[in-house]
């Protein structure tokens, strides 16, 4: 099952995907045609968001650093951050470094502290998928996360809905494309992470107690293309969805 959340009619409302794909069901009951909501993140008040970055062997030899950390990079986003499916997102005028980054979203669906890495899919409810854009001019150290890039107003794309675990056989065998006016410019496969998410949810779940609703960010593979004001950029990620944002002049 396709989970969506959505703002319609003035309500803010989680709907379920139909089977094509082409339309919403509401808690009410009725059928609406998807053309007829407005995509919000699908996140739930609250959560945490944890965020991975160089968990890709494959980009980090692209951005010149050892293909393995000595430990995860992890970083938290604030909800300002996000927008939904089909949104837009500012480009700063002096952001001639920024692109994207695909990235599958794990999401927690029952608390976590201390679990086993083969436990940790047994926390994880559902998927989703983010698109958290990269400003290398504004990072620190040339990768290290921090607000003014990884934070900033709408600039973390994600949704378009959460598709149930039990859909996806195989979180580390998904195919992850990335398009910018059509063109593909970043292409791979979560088999490639270096902490799986088994894996990520027993690191954490061992540092601070995962509540149902968290998400965590998993990385993204090698392809860094810049982009521009104006350009249209749709990750995807096979089993999951499409999901598509519009650059704007900030």
């Amino acid at each position: 099952m396709k989970r969506a959340r959505i703002y319609y009619r003035g309500r803010d409302i989680w709907a379920e995907v139909t089977a094509d794909e082409q339309s919403l069901l509401l808690p009410c009951g009725q059928k609406i045609a998807i053309a007829e909501a407005q995509w919000l993140p699908p996140i739930v008040a609250g959560a945490a968001v944890y965020a991975l970055g160089l968990n890709y062997a494959d980009h980090n030899k692209e951005l010149g650093f050892a293909p393995k950390l000595d430990a995860p990079l992890i970083f938290m986003k604030g909800g300002n951050c996000f927008v939904g499916h089909e949104g837009d997102t500012p480009r700063p005028a002096d952001a001639n470094q920024m692109h994207p980054e695909c990235e599958l979203v794990a999401i927690i669906g029952k608390p976590a502290r201390n679990v086993p890495v083969a436990d940790g899919l047994d926390h994880v409810s559902g998927y989703t998928i983010a698109n958290d854009y990269a400003i290398r001019e504004y990072l620190e150290n040339f990768y290290r996360p921090n607000a003014r890039v990884k934070n900033r107003d709408a600039t973390t794309p994600i949704g378009p809905w959460i598709v149930d675990a039990a859909d996806i056989a195989d979180p580390q065998s998904l195919t992850m494309i990335t398009k910018v006016n059509g063109a593909t410019v970043q292409q791979g496969s979560t088999a490639d992470m270096i902490l799986g998410v088994a894996g990520l949810v027993s690191y954490l779940s061992e540092h601070t107690t995962l509540m149902p609703g968290d998400m965590i960010l998993t990385g993204t593979p090698q392809g860094v293309h810049f982009c521009a004001a104006g350009d249209t950029v749709v990750t995807q990620i096979e089993g999951i969805g499409r999901l598509v944002n519009h650059l704007v002049p900030a």
